[in-house]
């Protein structure tokens, strides 16, 4: 069978699967009239917001569609639409089985610690489904529609469109699903615990509900699209390279990316049915209930990769590639589960630090999340340089290090599944609080938070990772289509040297500006949570109802507003620094972005991540438990790593793929610059 047309039938039997997935979970028990009235409160909430901004995002795609119509191709133009719009499903899909879940997994919950595991990990399942199934179905469309209308030397870069439009909506989605989620969590958290010393998720704080819709725009809808755009953008730089490339047989190269991903998707089918629990609600049990779907996903991998290769009479090398990334992003998982996790060392210095006040709980958060770059960068690099040789070397080894990030992707069925697991966990336990579910319960929810802030941090490693090898391929493309030897990005060329340092310092100014715009939002729902104590009789004494659709309209609007400026940063700054300083200016301005931004992406996400759980860490009895100075200090830490780990860290990952493909798509308008 053609490998274009086997990847497109793969796509839709991943699609099929996860509409079985979201079936099961929807026949689930709901719960008690309590649990589905706030169940529902989150859902219209989180609904309403992603209609909202997709209505923003629709202009904006419009326009840049336009443009793409006019000065690049019509074709681009419209691929462009269609990515943005298989973007845009992906997240509605996810977030609306998310939404449905969280209620479903609280009352599980009530039954035992697997049956709330196994709910809210198909519908993670459903997102980690859907993003593979649209985006390799997408592909497929695309690659077998547009070379009935172009030449095949122009396929990659009229596909490329498909990918830029699957960027624009993951950035916007990112960064003002981030923005919503913050702005609402550190306004509930500084006002309901430290000052009102009320718990997590207690009915009478005004921003529960807009603290929980956050959690699902943020972290299902915001992550499904970020990794959407990386899982298409692989690709797309793989496929580019094998066009690009005189060394790569052109259609073998072309079809190994898709099978490499239409294999990776049966293996996370078959990876779902191992995700098994006892009733022990203790984190470790948890952790490998879910790394064993993903290392069996893996394995199968590994195993059919091989053939795949040898089908296509490609060198033994790319299989060897393509495992590179494939070990490489379970490795950095690992490690960030290690520097997040409080069953380990680094965060749990961070609660110990907390017993002296927030100041030097700050200042071990920061500590961790520096030293967390190491590990990652090693590994990385160490993937990069084994896929590079073992395809050969030269240019042609580009070719392997895109494969390779195709290979780390191929899991991410299963991978996003874990991470999408989070939010609906987080949210069941939010239900099993305002609900006053039995202590019994609040342990088993409380034990699949905890999971779920592991498996978040983990999968921003992960994307991170993706991020890199991804922007790296996309990177090479760019030099290709717009014949610039790679050579020529020298730092003793002046111009290049200046795109460096731009480069280097866009992820800065962007991540100012994202973490800023939480700061001015988490300010006026502060106030209005404070506003509806003073002036709202009985909240205290639960005789009255706080204004829950106050504080979800400030945040949408808040997101809806502040997302703009970030965004057009992307498109804008390689566009003006390629028409003023000539494409190799712009080539060094990607390479800066690339380094600058994984580093600092890495550095913010594990430090928030590490706070959060140092957090959990003490909720759980130790220095004082919750009420305590520590907790307090804590609390703080936890606060101040939100934007980093929710906002401004997994953002970066959107914010040096999209500039590569902003490059890709408008190299034909930079070839004699």
């Amino acid at each position: 069978m053609n490998p274009t047309i086997l990847s497109l039938v793969v796509g839709l039997i991943a699609l099929a699967f996860a509409g079985y997935l979201a079936y099961t979970v929807i026949q689930r028990e709901k719960g008690t009239k309590e649990m589905v009235a706030i169940s529902e409160a989150v859902q219209e909430g989180a609904m309403a917001f992603l209609l909202r901004e997709y209505r923003v995002l629709a202009v904006f795609v419009l326009v840049v569609a336009v443009i793409l119509a006019a000065f690049i191709q019509p074709l681009t133009g419209a691929l462009y639409i269609f990515g943005a719009l298989s973007s845009a499903l992906a997240g509605f899909i996810g977030m609306n089985i998310a939404v449905r879940a969280n209620v479903r997994t609280a009352a599980a919950a009530q039954r035992t610690l697997n049956d709330g595991l196994r709910i809210a990990v198909s519908s993670g399942a459903v997102m980690g489904l859907s993003v593979v199934g649209i985006g390799l179905t997408g592909l497929a469309i695309a690659l077998l529609i547009t070379p009935l209308f172009v030449a095949p030397e122009q396929v990659p870069n009229i596909i490329a469109g498909y990918s830029f439009g699957a960027s624009s909506i993951a950035l916007f989605a990112r960064v003002g699903g981030g923005i919503y989620t913050k702005a609402a969590d550190v306004g509930a958290d500084l006002v309901g615990k430290v000052e009102a010393g009320i718990p997590e998720d207690d009915p009478r704080n005004a921003a529960v509900i807009a603290d929980n819709v956050g959690d699902n725009v943020g972290d299902v809808a915001g992550m499904g699209a970020d990794l959407f755009e990386s899982y298409v953008g692989s690709i797309v730089a793989t496929m580019a390279l094998a066009v690009f490339l005189a060394g790569i047989p052109t259609d073998a190269g072309i079809a190994l990316p898709m099978l490499v991903a239409a294999i990776g998707i049966v293996a996370s089918v078959i990876g779902t049915f191992f995700v098994r629990v006892g009733e022990r609600p203790e984190l470790d049990a948890l952790l490998w209930a879910l790394r064993r779907g993903i290392f069996v996903t893996g394995g199968i991998v590994l195993v059919l990769a091989y053939g795949a290769v040898q089908v296509l009479n490609m060198p033994v090398g790319m299989f060897w590639a393509v495992i590179a990334g494939l070990v490489a992003g379970i490795v950095v998982g690992l490690g960030t589960e290690y520097f997040t996790s409080y069953s380990y060392k680094p965060t749990q210095q961070i609660a110990v630090a907390s017993q002296t006040g927030p100041a030097t709980t700050i200042i071990a958060g920061l500590a961790v999340g520096m030293q967390s770059t190491v590990l990652p960068a090693v590994v990385l690099g160490g993937a990069v340089l084994a896929a590079y040789q073992f395809a050969g070397g030269g240019v042609e080894g580009l070719y392997g290090v895109a494969l390779a990030g195709v290979g780390m992707l191929s899991t991410l069925g299963i991978t996003l599944a874990t991470d999408a697991y989070g939010p609906v966990a987080d949210n069941a336990g939010g239900i099993a609080e305002m609900a006053h579910l039995g202590p019994q319960v609040r342990a088993r929810t409380d034990a699949l938070d905890s999971l779920g802030n592991t498996t978040a941090a983990t999968g921003k490693g992960f994307a991170i990772g993706s991020a890199v090898l991804t922007a790296l391929a996309l990177v090479a493309a760019y030099t290709q289509a717009v014949k610039l030897d790679p050579t020529q990005i020298s730092v003793l060329q002046a111009p290049v040297l200046v795109g460096i340092i731009v480069g280097a310092m866009l992820p800065y100014l962007f991540s100012s500006m994202a973490m800023q715009a939480v700061g001015r939002a988490a300010f006026s729902i502060v106030n209005e949570v404070r506003r509806q104590f003073r002036e709202i009789p009985g909240i205290m004494e639960g005789t009255a109802r706080p204004d829950y659709a106050r504080c979800v309209d400030i945040s949408t609007r808040a997101a809806l507003r502040e997302m703009v400026a970030p965004g057009l940063l992307a498109v804008i700054a390689p566009l003006l620094v390629g028409f003023v300083l000539g494409k190799a200016a712009l080539g060094g301005l990607l390479v800066g972005a690339t380094a600058s931004g994984f580093l600092l992406a890495v550095m913010m996400a594990n430090a928030g991540g590490a706070w959060d759980n140092a957090k959990k860490w003490i909720e759980a009895g130790q220095f004082g438990g919750k009420g305590s100075d520590a907790h307090k200090a804590g609390v703080v830490g936890d606060t101040v790593g939100d934007p980093f780990k929710d906002t401004a860290g997994p953002s970066l990952n959107i914010l040096i793929k999209l500039m590569s493909i902003v490059s890709l798509v408008f190299a034909p308008l930079l070839l004699n610059r």
